[in-house]
């Protein structure tokens, strides 16, 4: 079954998402994230704790623990 997720995220890793720099999420494990789950990233300013309004949907291709912190996740995007 797939899983959509609305998260939180920086405006400098938003735009790396959407420009196409970025193809990976760095998150903690708190979701039980699969492959083949959406992530709604959902652009966040910490400064002013609002979001901007702008969000982009991205598959998880790929989650991996190797080299991470305790409890964290790599997730590929697709």
């Amino acid at each position: 079954m797939i899983t959509v997720h609305k998260l939180k995220t920086w405006p400098l890793h938003f735009y790396a998402v959407t420009a196409g720099t970025k193809n990976f999420e760095i998150r903690k494990n708190d979701r039980d994230f699969k492959e083949g789950d959406v992530l709604i990233l959902q652009c966040w300013d910490p400064e002013t704790s609002t979001y901007n309004g702008q969000e982009v949907a991205k598959r998880v291709k790929y989650v991996t623990e190797w080299e991470q912190k305790p409890g964290n996740v790599v997730l590929g995007l697709d």
